[in-house]
Parts: structure tokens; C-alpha cells; sequence
């Protein structure tokens, strides 16, 4: 481990866990006290690694975190298509027939126990192709499509999840830092809210450059393709899906590409105050668990305080902010992009409760929280392990 500190911080921890006391107040700089070597080491241990190092720790930590939790972010966002009125089952072409046709001829895997066979093909009724919660939503995806299909969008989760957190936490960092250098010199009562700023800074610069490739993700969770053998399209075939619908309209071609940002208020809307909450729960909670593990503290009790502390404080976001995310939801998986611009987040929000109620917005809160407490202490967690090797190695 990296020099001790005061309260036996480790240099290489990030800046807020030593700077500032245990009660939340700011480190004491000057008075009648003796200064405190520790904390200064730590903070300038921390304030060495440059911008490029800490996108490396972010996205390395990043891509760890979307492989593991891609099936819940399918869970969650196929139930809250399905409550948009995304079907997920193919029109029956025995309803011609007349109302007395209740099967669909809808290909179903052999296993299914509500089966029948009609000719070569297992017919089952619509309600097998109804998500009831986020275990049904997992077994019938890989009844009906396969394993592999819980991991859609994964490398779009990916191409969004590297540079979203590499931008995202090194701005944090380096935004905290800022924000409470600048605090404890003219308003120390402030300091205990430099995660909050920075955390609400940070996120909104990464959602808006990465708003199309998120978009682009909703979209390949949320539908299905009924075709057998045939491959559902990639990432890059659906985010020109998004836009071909206007490419022949080159007159106003900004106008066009703002497709791509579709939501991108919505996500603003949940990701700012998830980003607020989620960082002012967990600088505190981190700071409590690593004083406790002070003095013998080892490598695994401060990588255990981290993912405890963000554990608990994506979980705690990720409920609060659910609403939200049905509404950015909503928006991305409209396929009218006129009408898909003319929506509002708050209007998206009250036609959810007007039609479903308090529960309709809170469709998918299941998976979106068991997704984000492990997501987020996973990030935490290796993007000090990456920092600390990166430390380790401009020290040798």
C-alpha cells in the first residue's frame, strides 16, 4: 500500500476520502493545529494522475461493469418497453379466422409445457411472450431466443460505457478537487458538497456526448426479432436506423442528426440527480467505512469499503431516479421521430401516471436497482485498484 496518512488513509485513495474529516467537515489547514502530512500526500498522490490515466482506470473499471450487469439492463428495459405497448409477440395470421382462433402461431421452444403442435412448429398462446418480472424476463429470453440474447446491446453498452465513464469520472475527480480546494480556502461550510456539484457536472457532459450511442442501446434491448435465423441488426445498422428515416430530407440536415439526440433531456433528468444522490451518499459512507479499517486496513477492506459504499449508493439513486428512467425509456423507443421530439419529460411522466399510475412508474425498479448497486461498486472499486497501479508505477 501506498504511504498511511491521518487516519491511515492510503495515498493512492481518492482526494475526498482524506481530505476531509470524518464529521464532513474540511481537513483543518492552519490554526493552532500542527499540519497533517497525510492528507496532502494524498491529495497530491491523487492530483498526479492526469486526465489520460484516470480515463484508463474509469473505462477499464467500465467495461468490468457492463459485461457483468448487461442481463439486468435487458430485463429492465424490455419490461419497461412492454409497458410502452412493445409487442413481443408476432401478430397471429390465424386471426382471420375469427375470434374463435386463441392461438397464435407463435414459434416457441420445445420446453414450453403450454405448447402444442400444430404441423411441424410448437404454437403457444401471447400471454408465454408476456414479461411478468425480471426472472420471467430471463428465462423467456433464453427459452425463445437463446443465452446470448441477455447480452444484447453489450457492445453498445460497451461503446457507451467506456468513454461515458471515462469522461464521467476523471471530470469528477478533477471537478471535486477543484471545487474543494477552492472551498476550503473561502468556504469551508460548502465543502461537503463538492461531490454533489461535481458529480452533477460530470454526468451531464458524458450524457450529452454519449446520448446516441445510448439511445442506440434502448433500442437493440427493446425489441425482438420474430424472424428465425435471422440476426437482429448491430449497433452501427441501428443507430443508422434512427436516421434513415431523414436522410432524404438534406435541406435542414442539423435538424436531421438531432434525432440522435432523442432523450437526451430524459437522460439528463436521471442521470444529473442520480449522479447528485449517488456521489453525496457515497463520499460520506466511505469515509465512514475507511476510518473504521484505519489502522489495519489492507488492500481488500479498502476495495470492500469502496463497492460496500457504492453498492449502497447506486442502489439508493437507482430507485429514486426509476422514474426517470421509464420516461428517457419512453422516449428513446418511439419510432416516430416527429412525435418522439414533440415529447416532454414531464409530459411523458404524467401520461405514465395518468394510464398506469404511481406503479407504471416504477415499471423495471427490480433489475435497475439490482443492476446499478453492483455496477456501481464494481466501478468504484476497480477504478481505485487501476489508479493505484497506475500510481505505483510513476512512483517506480
Amino acid at each position: 500500500m501506498a504511504g498511511g496518512s491521518r487516519g491511515g488513509f492510503p495515498a493512492w485513495m481518492t482526494a475526498a476520502a482524506a481530505r476531509i474529516d470524518l464529521s464532513g467537515g474540511a481537513a483543518a489547514t492552519s490554526g493552532s493545529q500542527p499540519p497533517q502530512p497525510g492528507p496532502s500526500s494524498a491529495a497530491s498522490s491523487d492530483q498526479e494522475l492526469g486526465m489520460a490515466e484516470r480515463a484508463l482506470s474509469a473505462a477499464s473499471a467500465a467495461f468490468i461493469s457492463a459485461i457483468i450487469v448487461n442481463p439486468l439492463d435487458v430485463a429492465k428495459t424490455r419490461l419497461q418497453a412492454q409497458a410502452a405497448g412493445v409487442p413481443y409477440y408476432q401478430p397471429s395470421p390465424m386471426a382471420a379466422l375469427g375470434p374463435d382462433a386463441i392461438l397464435s402461431e407463435l414459434r416457441c421452444s420445445p420446453s414450453c409445457t403450454r405448447g402444442i403442435i400444430l404441423g411441424s412448429e410448437p404454437i403457444c398462446p401471447p400471454d408465454c411472450f408476456q414479461y411478468k418480472g425480471t426472472v420471467d424476463v430471463f428465462l423467456k429470453v433464453v427459452r425463445q431466443e437463446g443465452f446470448g440474447r441477455l447480452w444484447r446491446g453489450t457492445n453498445a453498452g460497451l461503446a457507451l460505457a467506456i468513454p461515458t465513464v471515462g469522461i464521467y469520472l476523471p471530470c469528477y475527480d478533477i471537478f471535486r478537487n477543484k471545487i474543494e480546494d477552492f472551498t476550503r480556502s473561502n468556504a469551508p461550510g460548502l465543502t461537503p458538497y463538492a461531490p454533489l456539484v461535481a458529480g452533477s457536472v460530470a454526468r451531464s457532459l458524458a450524457c450529452i456526448a454519449c446520448s446516441p450511442i445510448e439511445l442506440t442501446r434502448t433500442r437493440m434491448q427493446a425489441y425482438k426479432e420474430f424472424q428465425p435465423g435471422v440476426k437482429p441488426p448491430g449497433m452501427w445498422k441501428t443507430l443508422l436506423g434512427v436516421l434513415s428515416p431523414h436522410a432524404s430530407s438534406s435541406h435542414n440536415a442539423v435538424q436531421n442528426y438531432r434525432v440522435l439526440w432523442t432523450g437526451v433531456g430524459a437522460q439528463l433528468a436521471r442521470d444529473v440527480p442520480f449522479s447528485a444522490i449517488c456521489w453525496s451518499t457515497l463520499e460520506p459512507i466511505r469515509r465512514k467505512l475507511l476510518g473504521l479499517v484505519a489502522e489495519e486496513g489492507d488492500a481488500a477492506s479498502v476495495l470492500g469499503a469502496n463497492f460496500a459504499a457504492g453498492f449502497v449508493a447506486g442502489s439508493l439513486a437507482a430507485g429514486v431516479t426509476c422514474p426517470l428512467d421509464v420516461a428517457k425509456t419512453r422516449r428513446q423507443i418511439e419510432k416516430d421521430a416527429q412525435k418522439a421530439m414533440r415529447m416532454t419529460t414531464r409530459q411523458t411522466l404524467v401520461d405514465i401516471l395518468r394510464s398506469e399510475g404511481p406503479k407504471g412508474l416504477f415499471t423495471g425498479v427490480g433489475p435497475r436497482v439490482a443492476r446499478a448497486g453492483p455496477s456501481v461498486g464494481i466501478v468504484i472499486s476497480f477504478y481505485e485498484v487501476v489508479k493505484y497501479a497506475l500510481h505505483q508505477r510513476n512512483m517506480s
